[in-house]
């Protein structure tokens, strides 16, 4: 059997077809080859067609601002690219220094954000592309062809926009909802955990909707305005499940339906409902679910939310001017920004400097894996080159007998539709699908630009193989904090986060700022899920990275039980419940930099003390019990270095 951390890379993610997209994908990708030969240029459709995969590759939003943003802006970036590539192109030692430079630049756009990353891709990878292919003359054909292909996918991913019966930002503001609805049916019940984290996917998601699209007006569009204030309601419910979950007894049936009768409200954009008929409640915790539900009633059904009174919960976007500023300061004062710049710098310099000292086929496929690779954002390095080799071979099965029996010509248009079909489908799958769907595409498009056929094959399989061990030597070995686990450090930073929020939350001076308590509340879970990506990353190394950080496991799930608690005591005070005494919210804070230093400290935690004296009776008891808890699990006998036999991801 193959080592659990390569099971887990290659273990296909349960995702549906993406049936539209793979509509647009084989159409975007074959009509260029198909105008190619009619008009008797094929290098040109070729051309075409490959900024158009870009574009295929990059359309992952669902929102279609956002789709504009993700296709049009990296295409401008790819154009420069293969304008740099093309200049350079036959320069030798000079194109081994301009490749290297842009890998810096790339490298460091790719810590901004998605559409920087993308961006940066294709600003590397064309230049790779145009440095190693000749291209046709004179230079401003290939980036205009190339913006074309990218243009080109936009225009049929626009098409749909007018018969769209529903905004995306609307569905995701329901979706929220029935979620919330689903969290609160669970309260008391084991599967309470799996709902609050789907919650806090939901509401990342929607609001990283409504605030990029709304990011984009000066002024306040009604619509946006409307959905944020429904989204923004839906706060004190999620506040409220912890405090009903902590009671371990289920709520009526009722109100989880009159939370979905909302979302459906939601969706339809109806207005003017009536009040929700709710069982009375009979606790502070179910008076907070009662209260909060009405509230969000009342402005769900309300026509027309007042547009200077909505809170944001996560704060308004700045101008587009001071975010570019912000973003680029950020970009050349970060430490972490100029390091994986080097680092894929220095991969793609060796790449090329090898590439032009051994005489090596169509080399640029060495620096184009190394880029694939070394991507930031597909999780572990190592992992992703094992599954890059697995999918280039698998690719290159496809493409051998593509390239062997089908005559160069219009055979080549049915091929790419049902090659491109597979992109699409197979991309939502994992790392290695997308590699060996995407591998025979870049192949046949290669053939028509330099007639080689089954010839490309094995060469790309030895090039595939070098990219690889480079990036494992100079990207992954010669970094070593690419392959020690970032769990233990991020976890500290919530665990201090939480401190801070629990003296937040019971100091009687910030009583009243309910909205930054809110405010703090998200940016710790949205802490705690940056915190559960790395965990996923890091399951996919080998050992002993892998083991390790499948130990953190509980300390993670009892960081989450903590601010649940937290929240669900704050609740109970605001309905009636009374204020805990200050010495006793000192100690659980002292307690929560302890375990946060602990954490920090060493890999090995240390061992501390568990008990955490006050009323058994008062309102913090529940979050005292959930402290000592997890700093019960940080001790010597639950450290990384002891892992379980079978360790398994959230999820499974």
């Amino acid at each position: 059997m193959p080592p659990v951390w390569l099971r887990y890379g290659l273990r296909p993610q349960s995702a549906p077809i993406p049936w539209a997209a793979v509509a647009r994908a084989c159409v975007a990708l074959a009509a260029p080859l198909a105008a190619g030969f009619a008009f008797d240029r094929p290098a040109y459709g070729a051309l075409v067609s490959m900024g158009a995969l870009s574009g295929v590759i990059g359309d992952t939003a669902d929102a279609y601002r956002m789709r504009i943003l993700n296709i049009a802006v990296p295409q401008l970036f790819g154009a420069l690219g293969i304008m740099i590539g093309t200049l350079v192109f036959g320069t030798g030692w000079g194109a081994v220094a301009v490749l290297t430079v842009v890998g810096l630049v790339s490298g460091m756009m790719s810590t901004i954000g998605a559409v920087a990353s993308v961006s940066g891709l294709l600003l590397l990878l064309n230049s790779v592309v145009g440095a190693g292919l000749p291209m046709p003359n004179p230079w401003w054909v290939p980036p205009l062809l190339l913006t074309l292909g990218g243009l080109f996918v936009l225009v049929l991913t626009l098409l749909a926009w007018p018969f769209r019966r529903k905004l995306p930002e609307r569905v995701s503001v329901a979706e929220t909802y029935c979620t919330v609805a689903d969290l609160l049916a669970a309260a008391g019940t084991d599967a309470y955990e799996e709902k609050r984290q789907a919650v806090t996917q939901s509401l990342n998601t929607s609001y990283d909707l409504i605030l990029a699209r709304r990011a984009r007006y000066h002024g306040r569009s009604g619509t946006m305005v409307r959905m944020l204030s429904q989204l923004n309601v839906v706060i004190p419910l999620v506040e409220a499940a912890p405090a009903v979950h902590l009671r371990r007894r289920p709520l009526p049936p009722e109100i989880p339906a009159a939370v979905r009768r909302l979302a459906d409200d939601i969706e339809e954009s109806r207005t003017g409902g009536g009040e929700p008929a709710l069982p009375a409640p009979d606790s502070p915790s179910t008076r907070a679910v009662d209260s909060a539900l009405r509230h969000a009633a009342v402005v769900v059904h309300k026509a027309d939310p007042d547009p200077y009174n909505v809170d944001d919960r996560l704060g308004r976007p700045a101008a587009l001017g001071v975010r570019i500023r912000r973003a680029a300061r950020n970009v050349l004062l970060s430490g972490s920004s100029w390091q994986y710049g080097l680092r894929l710098a220095l991969c793609i310099g060796l790449a090329q400097a090898l590439t032009s000292l051994i005489d090596v086929p169509r080399s640029y496929w060495v620096a184009l894996t190394v880029t694939f690779v070394l991507k930031p954002d597909f999780g572990s390095v190592f992992s992703r080159a094992v599954l890059r080799s697995v999918g280039t071979a698998a690719g290159l099965v496809i493409a051998a007998p593509v390239l062997a029996e089908v005559p160069l010509g219009w055979w080549d248009v049915p091929v790419m539709m049902l090659l491109a079909a597979l992109i699409p489908a197979l991309t939502a799958k994992g790392y290695a699908f997308q590699t060996a769907a995407i591998t025979p595409v870049i192949l046949l498009l290669s053939h028509l630009l330099n007639h080689q056929g089954v010839h490309l094959v094995w060469p790309r399989f030895l090039d595939s193989l070098i990219g690889c061990g480079i990036v494992l030597v100079a990207g992954y070995l010669l970094w070593p904090e690419s392959w020690h686990t970032r769990i233990g450090h991020r976890l500290a930073d919530a665990v201090a986060d939480i401190a801070d929020y629990v003296a937040y939350a019971f100091e009687p001076e910030a009583a009243g700022d309910r909205a930054e308590r809110v405010r703090t509340r998200r940016r710790i879970y949205r802490d705690l899920s940056s915190v559960r990506s790395e965990f996923q990353r890091a399951l996919t190394e080998p050992p002993p990275t892998g083991p390790r950080a499948a130990a953190w496991w509980p300390l993670v799930v009892a960081v989450e039980r903590i601010v649940d608690a937290t929240t669900a005591a704050r609740v109970r005070v605001n309905h009636g419940a009374p204020e805990p005494e200050p010495a006793e919210v000192a100690e659980v804070q002292r307690q929560l930099r302890e375990l946060a230093e602990g954490i920090r400290a060493s890999k090995v935690l240390v061992e501390v003390r568990t008990e955490l004296p006050g009323d058994e009776e008062g309102v913090l008891a529940p979050l005292r019990q959930e402290v000592a808890a997890a700093r019960a699990i940080a001790s010597p006998e639950r450290t990384p270095s002891h892992t379980p036999a079978n360790p398994s991801p959230p999820g499974d």
